[in-house]
């Protein structure tokens, strides 16, 4: 054998072996997702992370938990960039708690600068999929304006914090009572100026996920 073909067949190798398996089922899946959920509600954080990073390419729900866990350091070390990474991935693969909680990272300048233009996107998309945390922080913007990229509607505001509020969020019921019910039946469409910043790119993970079982409730 030449020493260009050992190079070849070592090389093939090692890319066979950096991949994840994705032998399960659905339904394996879905038991080692819940099986994680356990773990986390039972404060086992350390099993939780272990089981959720191992089907990390195979469930964008367990990709987003563990987001969730390295944004705030449960049973693993803190790390806001790895964190806005994965919440990235599941964000592009459409999960709305995924947009929602990179919407607020990004808004609160965790893991880099404050940055509107990137996560109104995200904030409006999770919006639409009925999230009371991106519905209350849309209102808020809508509230007080954030120009140029969105202009102050109180009416668009109150119908955001109205459907909050319906979903259970005391801080939009509260600001609900303050800035008066809708005055509209019909949910309005809100307009707002194209952002200028896109979506930060992600580092590659070397999977692609797919969609699975709904995440874990977040605190």
């Amino acid at each position: 054998m030449s020493r260009l073909h050992r190079i070849v067949i070592a090389a093939l190798a090692s890319l066979l072996l950096s991949q994840p398996a994705l032998a399960r089922t659905g339904a394996e899946i879905a038991a080692l997702f819940e099986s994680g959920v356990a773990a986390y509600d039972a404060g086992d954080y350390p099993k939780a992370y272990k089981i959720w990073w191992d089907l990390r390419y195979e469930d964008i729900a367990a990709m987003r938990n563990l987001g969730m866990m390295l944004r705030k350091g449960q049973g693993v070390e803190k790390n806001p960039g790895q964190a806005r990474d994965l919440f990235l991935r599941a964000a592009r693969a459409g999960l709305p708690t995924a947009q929602a909680d990179l919407a607020d990272m990004l808004l609160k300048g965790e893991g880099g600068k404050p940055d509107l233009a990137a996560a109104l996107p995200l904030l409006q998309a999770a919006a639409a999929a009925h999230h009371p945390v991106a519905q209350f922080q849309l209102g808020q913007l809508y509230e007080t304006g954030a120009p140029p990229l969105v202009p102050q509607n109180l009416e668009v505001a109150r119908q955001l914090y109205a459907a909050a509020a319906e979903r259970g969020m005391p801080e939009a019921a509260e600001r609900l009572r303050v800035v008066g019910a809708p005055t509209t039946a019909a949910p309005l469409t809100p307009t707002v100026a194209t952002p200028t910043a896109a979506v930060p790119a992600a580092t590659p993970a070397g999977g692609v996920p797919t969609p699975g079982p709904a995440p874990a409730p977040a605190p």
